[in-house]
């Protein structure tokens, strides 16, 4: 009881430091006088007092926190924080039910951009900027963020960083302190994203929309604030900026902190996932631009090549943008997609799915059994780069894949004995899983969540937290061994 009052009073201080986040589309509204101001007072006086009132009954029980207490309170803060995050939306839009309203932010705050709203063109501008801006502070973790500012209050960070952060090698630290990398990642997002709302404003989006789908492009969520997605615009130059951006934010930001930090380009070539994520992606454009093009979806190359990057960039790094209903084009391309955001991102980047380096480690192991099998007496380490990865590691990785397959599996019959078909269920399980948003069929990129049921809506929100915070991390709270002393 200790233990889970301590966590409690951390989160209490998380949910008061959320409340702050409110105040940020409540200034937009004020500024825009586009009446939903009162919905974000009622919210912001009732997620603080929430804070301080679990602060005031658990401030006899600050202590530093123990390994297993940073899995407990990731769990907790993913799972509490998008309860208040409903607010704004119930308040504004009273025929929104909690279920759907739930769906909607925990969406935004995993970034998979997953909606159940529908008339995005005229709601508030201040409701898509909340949206909008659950997927940048999710981007990067809102317990990263969190870890640069409670050893302020004399709770360390580092139990809830190595939760939080995504990838198998999660002790690799880029500054001696743990604060200072958090700081030092928020930077280089923050200077990544104002670059990246100056390109969509040149490219020709007005300031408000650059700025939500800036947050939404960095953090790999696809929430617009149009029904259309990209395709409102129809240009060639904003989907250009959108397709730089997205391949940015789908790379480790540790290795793009690196790069600032030490003004060289050198740790891209260095980075084990980068140049194996661009390639598959790459390859990946070409071919089903070729594909769309054999199949006369498209009449010419150069056009069948402007949707497919936009597309497969946008599936393939989770972020979930659409400027056609590819849910038309010949079966392959869309499954393809849904494939490669699976494993595509880099870790330590704001994308889902099991990650590159993961996918790299497995198909290292399989080589390395391949050889055994051929030579059973040679020692052949799986490496990344030139480094030789430990057995623990491999073998973290194959139960990872293993819960990972287990998890789309099960959640995928539940979808189908539900009533949904096949198509729909699966990909709905591996677009929520990967943290993606569209799938195929009734939740293709033309349509929306809304079509599923209460219970569906459940499975999917558990699947989007499972994926963002990597299976173990939730599932490990579930386990006896966890609450034994």
């Amino acid at each position: 009881m200790v233990r889970i009052l301590a966590v409690l009073h951390v989160l209490s201080v998380v949910i008061m430091i959320f409340a702050l986040c409110l105040l940020f589309p409540l200034a937009w509204s004020f500024i825009l006088a586009d009446g939903a101001q009162t919905a974000y007072d009622e919210a912001i006086l009732l997620t603080t007092v929430a804070g301080v009132l679990l602060w005031s009954m658990t401030r006899h029980s600050r202590r530093e926190l123990q390994p297993r207490d940073g899995f407990l309170l990731v769990a907790l803060v993913w799972t509490v924080l998008p309860a208040f995050a409903t607010l704004p939306l119930l308040f504004y839009l009273p025929h929104l039910s909690f279920t759907d309203a739930y769906f909607e932010t925990v969406s935004g705050l995993t970034t998979t951009g997953a909606t159940v709203l529908s008339g995005l063109d005229a709601l508030p501008p201040s409701i898509n900027i909340w949206r909008a801006f659950l997927i940048w502070i999710g981007g990067m973790g809102v317990i990263v963020l969190a870890v640069a500012i409670l050893p302020l209050l004399g709770v360390g960070g580092s139990q809830i960083y190595k939760a939080e952060t995504p990838g198998p090698m999660k002790d690799t630290k880029l500054t001696p302190r743990i604060a200072e990398t958090a700081k030092g990642l928020w930077l280089v997002y923050f200077m990544i994203t104002v670059a990246c709302l100056i390109a969509y404003h040149l490219a020709g989006m007005n300031w408000l929309d650059a700025m939500m789908h800036a947050f939404g492009t960095m953090g790999l969520g696809g929430f617009s604030s149009h029904d259309a997605s990209y395709a409102y615009w129809n240009s060639p130059a904003i989907e250009a900026v959108a397709i730089y951006f997205m391949l940015l934010a789908g790379m480790n930001f540790g290795t793009h902190f690196l790069a600032w930090r030490h003004g060289s380009f050198r740790p891209y070539t260095r980075d084990p996932e980068a140049g194996l994520y661009l390639l598959v992606v790459t390859c990946s454009v070409f071919g089903i631009a070729y594909y769309l093009l054999v199949n006369q979806t498209y009449p010419d190359f150069w056009t069948a090549l402007r949707f497919a990057a936009f597309n497969v960039v946008s599936i393939a790094t989770t972020t979930g943008y659409s400027n056609t209903d590819f849910n038309l084009w010949p079966i392959f391309a869309p499954v393809w997609m849904l494939f490669l955001c699976s494993f595509a991102t880099c870790s330590g980047s704001t994308g889902g799915g099991i990650k590159m380096i993961r996918a790299r480690l497995m198909a290292g192991q399989a080589l390395r059994e391949m050889t055994r099998i051929i030579h059973p007496r040679a020692v052949v380490p799986v490496k990344l780069g030139r480094m030789p990865v430990e057995n623990n590691i491999i073998f973290a990785v194959l139960a990872f894949i293993l819960i990972y397959n287990g998890a789309v599996i099960g959640m995928t019959m539940l979808l189908a004995a539900s009533g949904l078909d096949i198509i729909t269920a699966f990909s709905a399980v591996v677009a929520c899983i990967n943290n993606t948003g569209p799938g195929l069929n009734l939740v293709g990129p033309a349509t929306t969540y809304a079509v599923l049921n209460d219970f569906q809506t459940w499975v999917c929100t558990a699947a989007m937290l499972l994926g963002r915070l990597e299976l173990f991390t939730m599932l490990v709270v579930f386990t006896p061994g966890f609450w034994r002393r």
